[in-house]
């Protein structure tokens, strides 16, 4: 015999699964925005720094010598945005200026031009899947809670 509490529980590990799979592209998304806020502010000589700012999607691999952290792998749940890689090791002295070099941001002004548009949209995607999951939309639903 089920228990209200196993059922609730179930019902919980359901809403989990089914957020994390919402979000992803929402993630996604949201990243590329983000990117593409960061090239259009980008300086550009030689459009090479402009061309490294990439995207690393949940489970892959950044480019090596990317900035910020250098290469590591994404979480699962995780979409990553870097600039920089084997060839372009210089972003981070654009983006802070040296002592010969006026700093010229453009990474971090582009995260904070798009990170409030990229949580209304993450925040949608999980309460939309935490909705449907709890009202039996979904595949799997249990009807009884």
């Amino acid at each position: 015999m089920v228990s209200d509490l196993d059922r609730i529980l179930g019902k919980m590990d359901r809403i989990t699964s089914a957020t994390k799979e919402a979000v992803k592209p929402a993630l996604i998304k949201s990243a590329n925005e983000i990117a593409s806020l960061q090239r259009a502010l980008a300086p550009v000589e030689t459009g090479d720094l402009k061309n490294s700012i990439s995207i690393t999607g949940p489970n892959e691999p950044t480019p090596a010598y990317s900035q910020p952290g250098g290469s590591r792998m994404a979480g699962p749940d995780e979409t990553i945005i870097t600039a920089g890689n084997s060839d372009v090791r210089y972003p981070h002295l654009v983006e802070y200026g040296t002592s010969e070099a006026d700093a010229q941001p453009f990474f971090w002004p582009g995260y904070y031009l798009g990170r409030d548009k990229a949580k209304r949209r993450i925040k949608a995607a999980a309460r939309k899947a935490i909705r449907e999951t709890w009202n039996n939309n979904k595949p799997g639903g249990d009807s009884d809670v």
